[in-house]
């Protein structure tokens, strides 16, 4: 059984009552465990397409199977990661990690317990009473990065989650991202993450799935067969950005 299965997805969203296309005749497999890239011009859908594979939108036509039911609500099994952070400014660290917890029904005990825990996980032992206005940059997405693995996903969804970032900061993130997803002690083993930037997707992922512009259809499935940790100087790493480039240029 595969862990997530899309099948000929079609997704419009009405603007102006007119029914605009955004998603055209997808269809792929996740394999659990896996580490999977989303790239596309932007505007392509990719987003639109990470929301269908956690339940957060449904498909105009087509299924998104998750380990072989269709989904037809938020999948429980699954968190995400914005771009943007998507913090509550009135909410300590402490407070931003609890959320989906109290959401998920926990007592006050457990989810203090497991907030602290995942804080310290990604680095932000200390900060528990901060809040994000007193955050930089790349503590905010530690923080956006511990509620999402606070709810102990299986599937883990990150939309362009370095990308707002300054070039240090992104690199130490993607390096602890790749570690926490290596641990076998953490309950996420697969990850989907939409990014702009094709050399991330590459130097991150096992399988690139390329998009083409609006709407977006599937136009290659790359499988990047190269050991971790890998190097941006590598001359494959640099043949494989170039083939992706090349997809997304016609």
């Amino acid at each position: 059984m595969n862990f997530i299965e899309v099948q000929k997805v079609f997704k419009f969203f009405q603007q102006d009552r007119v029914l605009m296309p955004v998603l055209k005749e997808i269809s792929f497999k996740v394999h659990e465990g896996e580490f999977i890239a989303l790239v596309g011009p932007s505007g392509c859908g990719k987003s639109t397409l990470l929301r269908l594979l956690t339940g957060l939108v449904l498909p105009t036509e087509g299924s998104v199977l998750y380990k072989g039911k269709s989904l037809t609500s938020v999948n429980l099994d699954s968190a995400m990661v914005f771009q943007s952070f998507a913090l509550f400014p009135w909410l300590t660290v402490m407070g931003n990690v609890e959320v989906g917890l109290e959401a998920r029904g926990l007592s006050e005990e457990m989810r203090h317990k497991r907030a602290a825990e995942f804080i310290d996980k990604v680095g932000l032992d200390g900060f528990e009473e901060a809040y994000p206005r007193e955050l930089s940059g790349g503590m905010k997405q530690r923080v956006g990065l511990a509620r999402a693995l606070a709810v102990e996903p299986k599937l883990l969804c990150m939309d362009e989650p370095f990308s707002a970032l300054d070039p240090l900061t992104s690199l130490a993130l993607r390096e602890e991202v790749l570690m926490m997803w290596e641990d076998h002690t953490m309950a996420v083993n697969t990850i989907i993450m939409v990014t702009h930037m094709i050399e991330e997707a590459v130097l991150m992922a096992d399988r690139v799935l390329v998009l083409s512009p609006r709407p977006g259809t599937f136009l290659a499935d790359i499988k990047i067969d190269l050991p971790r940790p890998r190097d941006k100087k590598d001359v494959r790493v640099n043949e494989i950005s170039d083939q992706i480039f090349s997809l997304m240029a016609r």
